[in-house]
């Protein structure tokens, strides 16, 4: 059954955080428009990154021992909050800090620690993750790509999808089949950690709708990988994978995708109603319907909706900070989270298209590449469907 999520409040220690971390960006995002802004944990800028890590803003939350911040999870809450709500460019170390520094942690080898997670932590290192593969859809446990063992370790055949990033980042950790068939679904499933320039692979970008070339197809063929390159026990990829997923799908993240939208447009509902209280008046359309009462409305909905989700996502972090794996609760937090943030632009849209007066062009751009984007909400860390089939598993539904 599911656990039951309980109301947490971030301590003071925590909190105390975001003081420096917003005076770093307002310096740092200072001219940057909203519509660029929008592509936040899409946004790549290694030197951002790497300033991070200088700040000890990159594994705040993993051991010193391993280079990282020695804090609890709701000091990363809150970091991680406020780079994603203000819009910065993280997606740089985005993988390696949340999912695959944490796994190594978890399951890797003492030599694979010690090598990866500082770099990580230093933000010298950029992860992709491989687990999405064409034909294979949203049924992970059935993915094809196969590494064979050699004499001195691993070749690798197959390819990955909608690897973010996998054109810039260093290595990739691959979920791949080294025993059985498809057939066998989670059996006979190991991860492989390899560097993405070892001879054999070729990556190639995927322009998106927007005109974004973030995501990549990645091709193995014949690729030779040493012993070391297994993470964790031989076939325990899928029970080290359904961990990874938590952290994945549980955070600010899956709620904040449309908030650079969202801040802007409530920017702009404050301007309308702040010339209209200095004219007299209220903030009308052009055709005379009072537009400023179903804004306000909308707004109240919206953050309202969002500090409920808010609430469940570091409910969830604290379970992940117990050393739990809440996969289910995830699940239901990226389910609830990408339907809010594909809903924001829907709205606004229509807010807007009810009102005769322009909005703001750097609004509207930025409403343009947010309602372009969002159909991907839902699909990137597992569709709504196959949540929805894990909600109902771990409510002892089917």
């Amino acid at each position: 059954m599911i656990g039951a999520l309980q109301l947490q409040r971030l301590p003071p220690e925590a909190e105390a955080l975001r003081a420096p971390v917003r005076a770093f960006l307002d310096e740092a995002l200072a001219g940057m428009p909203a519509d660029r802004r929008a592509r936040s944990w899409l946004g790549f800028d290694a030197e951002f990154s790497r300033e991070l890590g200088r700040r000890g803003w990159i594994g705040l939350a993993l051991p010193a021992e391993y280079g990282g911040g020695g804090r609890d999870a709701f000091a990363r809450f809150v970091l991680v909050e406020e780079l994603l709500a203000r819009g910065a460019p993280v997606s740089a170390h985005w993988i390696a800090e949340r999912q695959s520094a944490p796994m190594l942690l978890r399951s890797g080898s003492e030599a694979q620690k010690r090598l990866h997670v500082p770099r990580i932590c230093r933000g010298e290192s950029f992860f992709a993750i491989g687990m999405s593969e064409p034909q294979v859809g949203s049924d992970l446990a059935s993915v094809r790509t196969r590494a064979m063992r050699t004499a001195d370790g691993w070749r690798l055949n197959g390819q990955k999808i909608w690897t973010t990033h996998g054109d810039h980042c260093h290595y990739m950790i691959a979920l791949v089949r080294t025993s059985g068939q498809p057939e066998d679904r989670q059996k006979g499933l190991s991860q492989l950690l390899f560097d993405l320039h070892t001879p054999g692979i070729t990556i190639r970008p995927i322009e998106d709708l927007t005109g974004d070339r973030h995501f990549c197809e990645v091709f193995f063929d014949d690729v030779d990988l040493p012993e070391d390159a297994l993470v964790g026990d031989e076939g325990a990829g899928w029970q080290q994978v359904t961990a990874e997923l938590a952290f994945e799908r549980s955070g600010p993240e899956r709620l904040y995708s449309s908030i650079v939208l969202l801040d802007t447009w409530l920017a702009h509902l404050r301007t309308r109603l702040r010339t209209g209280l200095l004219t007299g008046g209220r903030a009308e359309s052009s055709a005379g319907g009072p537009h400023d009462d179903a804004a306000v409305a909308l707004a109240g909905r919206l953050v309202a909706h969002l500090a409920v989700l808010r609430s469940l996502s570091l409910s969830v972090t604290a379970r992940l900070a117990t050393g739990e794996s809440p996969a289910t609760e995830a699940a239901l937090v990226k389910d609830l989270g990408t339907e809010f943030e594909q809903g924001v632009p829907i709205a606004i849209a229509d807010l807007l298209g009810a009102d005769e007066t322009p909005a703001p062009a750097e609004l509207q751009r930025t409403l343009a590449y947010v309602t372009q984007f969002a159909p991907t909400f839902s699909l990137r860390g597992g569709t709504r469907e196959v949540l929805r089939g894990m909600i109902a598993r771990g409510l002892g539904l089917r």
